[in-house]
């Protein structure tokens, strides 16, 4: 009896044995699954991150080719769009009305770039907002007796200056616009930033260059599919 009670003993050990290890290989199996299935989706991710920035940049030289075929000089980052006008070419000192100057820039700059992005289909489709941002530099405000009422005169110049520019895109009349001028409303969007977003160079402000009227495109949080247009 004694020899049955040992046999019967180690086949139960034996028996609890290979099922632990099955286990631990079946979880070893779900982990390594996971890992897979983790890896193949960051990559996905990754790559579609990688070929709508690729389409975006597309686009943005689209416009800087554009522009430049027309003699239209701006500081334009092609990788996000963002087009950068100096206050001196707009307005004059302390102003958000534009300068005869301005009007003059504005009416050769404008009709270009809305139409290369607003009579394409595949740019047009793919777009959330189209920005307009007044920025000035930190300097002290004439009359401004705190920094608190520098800062609101600023903000408020910012602002004033970008609400400017839009009420030129709104009412000004070129060719091309009346095919697209409902759906260019519902994307503009006019922004003040005031001094809090200085140009630095070299680790100090340039305020020449803080000075200014930004426009920038925000894209659909998704990948451009469409081909553009050359």
């Amino acid at each position: 009896m004694k020899y049955v009670k040992y046999k019967t003993d180690t086949q139960e050990g034996g028996d609890n044995n290979v099922f632990w290890v099955t286990m631990s290989d079946l979880l070893l199996g779900l982990v390594v699954v996971f890992l897979v299935m983790f890896v193949f989706a960051i990559t996905g991710f990754t790559q579609n991150k990688i070929n709508e920035q690729e389409t975006q940049y597309q686009v943005t030289e689209k416009i800087a080719n554009e522009l430049a075929k027309n003699n239209i000089q701006v500081d334009i980052d092609k990788f996000s769009g963002t087009i950068k006008i100096s206050d001196l070419e707009l307005f004059a000192l302390n102003s958000a009305e534009l300068s005869p100057k301005g009007r003059a820039y504005m009416s050769k700059f404008i009709p270009v770039y809305l139409n290369t992005i607003m009579q394409d289909p595949a740019v047009k489709n793919n777009i959330s907002k189209i920005i307009i941002q007044g920025h000035t530099d930190s300097q002290a405000y004439a009359g401004a007796k705190s920094d608190e009422e520098k800062y609101f005169k600023n903000m408020d110049l910012s602002l004033r200056r970008a609400a400017s520019v839009a009420e030129y895109v709104v009412y000004s009349d070129f060719k091309g616009k009346k095919t697209y001028e409902k759906d260019l409303f519902k994307l503009l969007s006019v922004e003040g930033k005031g001094p809090s977003e200085p140009v630095l160079v070299n680790g100090k402000e340039d305020y020449a260059k803080s000075r200014r009227v930004e426009l920038k495109l925000v894209f659909k949080d998704k990948s451009i599919l469409d081909s553009i247009k050359k």
